[in-house]
């Protein structure tokens, strides 16, 4: 645990105080939402505490990650750990329903998954009393402060990985210093996405020395997976035309992504684009939009097949976009043209794209810099630049080559950093492998 760790303040017992009085409730928002995705009864009791797998036997090394963004990026570095730690064992917690079937399909060996505890005194002991982990390993902006405090109390060392704070959460830690000091004192280290993170951290009242700037995590994340069932069916649908791919779009972002589209296909007139919601409950409003732009839509989540007639086919499907990135080089990325944050680039570059994205990609500022940089990512404000930036690369081969081959550059400079991430961790929270009692 942590040494000089400040007293509580009135704010942390108040917050426990009032999440304690309000567990009930949030209990039965949460036990809804479980039961509405079908999650069986003896894994909603995990958000109550109740375990449901033993503990395996000798060192657990405890992750826990928000969601699906997190979930991947921490796979990988489960996958290298274990490498490196042979004989440790593995929990991922997340909270969602949909980050939970995802490691079930990619679970690395000797890892499992539960739900966490609600942040409320008794799910909390009875979570840390079941698995007693040798490390926790907190992911981005994960900041649950009774599980964090209750888990340094019983000698376990914690680390703020990827670690990542909005201004808004600055200006927020920064009118409650005390509170924010006794909270991050309880961490060993943090391992920051980039500088800004680091110096807000220790502005807030992280300890200077404990505080590491990094890489994002996400962009070190295993490639996502590819059915080649589905590809190679699509690809026979599609047959010789020209593609491109929106994908992970937001709300106010498809009428840009349209826009450019109709100009495209003034030129290319049998051009596809493979459209990816982000939301994919969004599936009749986008459809509605396509119509209001006059063009025709096949949609994947109706079984509709794409035609000679098809100019917009949406994958509105999940755990399928490494498939789509596998069919197109050219892919734009939302969440970019609006002040969402943007999403991880380096999931088509993996895939052997070249990325378009709008200025909105603060969340991963880190990651588009380098591939902006290089080539291997351009830079959009509007419809216009949109087509302008497609058109180019559909009608300049050597210019789109030129731009993968620098995104694919950026990706690997980047997962060579993942080792470093793993002897530190290893390092600062103690977790060099067991000597061997056999003889020698």
């Amino acid at each position: 645990m942590p040494d000089q760790v400040g007293r509580p303040t009135l704010l942390y017992h108040l917050y426990c105080s009032l999440t304690s009085i309000a567990g009930p409730l949030v209990w039965r928002t949460v036990r809804n939402k479980l039961q509405a995705a079908d999650v069986p009864e003896t894994r909603q009791q995990e958000r109550q505490g109740h375990a449901s797998l033993p503990r395996p036997d000798g060192q657990l090394i405890w992750f826990h990650a928000a969601s699906v963004g997190e979930t991947l990026s921490v796979i990988s570095l489960i996958k290298r750990l274990g490498e490196r730690l042979p004989n440790a064992e593995f929990l991922i917690t997340s909270g969602t329903p949909t980050s939970a079937a995802l490691i079930e399909k990619r679970m690395p060996p000797r890892t499992r998954h539960q739900y966490p505890p609600l942040d409320t005194a008794g799910p909390v002991r009875r979570f840390l009393e079941h698995w007693r982990p040798d490390a926790g390993i907190f992911v981005e902006s994960e900041i649950w402060p009774h599980l964090i405090v209750e888990g340094a109390s019983r000698g376990i060392p914690l680390a703020l990985l990827n670690a990542r704070l909005s201004d808004k959460s600055v200006v927020g830690w920064k009118k409650r210093p005390e509170t924010a000091r006794f909270i991050l004192d309880h961490f060993l280290l943090f391992l920051t996405q980039n500088d800004k993170t680091a110096q807000n951290l220790i502005a807030i009242g992280a300890r200077a020395d404990r505080v590491q700037p990094g890489t994002n995590l996400k962009a070190m994340s295993d490639p996502l997976p590819v059915d080649q069932i589905t590809l190679s069916d699509i690809r026979v649908q599609i047959g010789t035309r020209p593609v491109w791919i929106a994908s992970s779009t937001h709300a106010g972002e498809e009428e840009t992504v349209l826009a450019a589209h109709a100009e495209l296909l003034k030129r290319w007139p049998n051009l596809l684009l493979l459209l990816i919601p982000r939301h994919p409950e969004r599936r009749a409003e986008v459809a509605a939009l396509v119509a209001q732009f006059g063009q025709t839509v096949a949609i994947r989540s109706n079984d509709d097949k794409i035609t000679d007639n098809t100019q917009v086919y949406m994958a509105d499907t999940l755990g399928e976009t490494g498939t789509w990135y596998a069919l197109c080089p050219i892919v734009f990325l939302g969440g970019s043209l609006k002040e969402i944050g943007g999403h991880n680039p380096f999931e088509p570059a993996q895939a052997g794209a070249a990325v378009i994205t709008g200025p909105g990609y603060f969340n991963f500022a880190e990651t588009f810099s380098p591939l902006i940089e290089t080539g291997g990512a351009l830079q959009v404000q509007s419809a216009a630049e949109l087509t302008e930036a497609v058109a180019t690369w559909l009608s300049n081969q050597a210019a789109l080559d030129t731009a993968r081959a620098a995104a694919k550059s950026c990706v690997n400079t980047q997962q060579s950093a993942l080792d470093a991430i793993v002897e530190t961790l290893c390092t600062k929270l103690n977790l060099a492998e067991p000597e061997s009692n056999s003889p020698g």
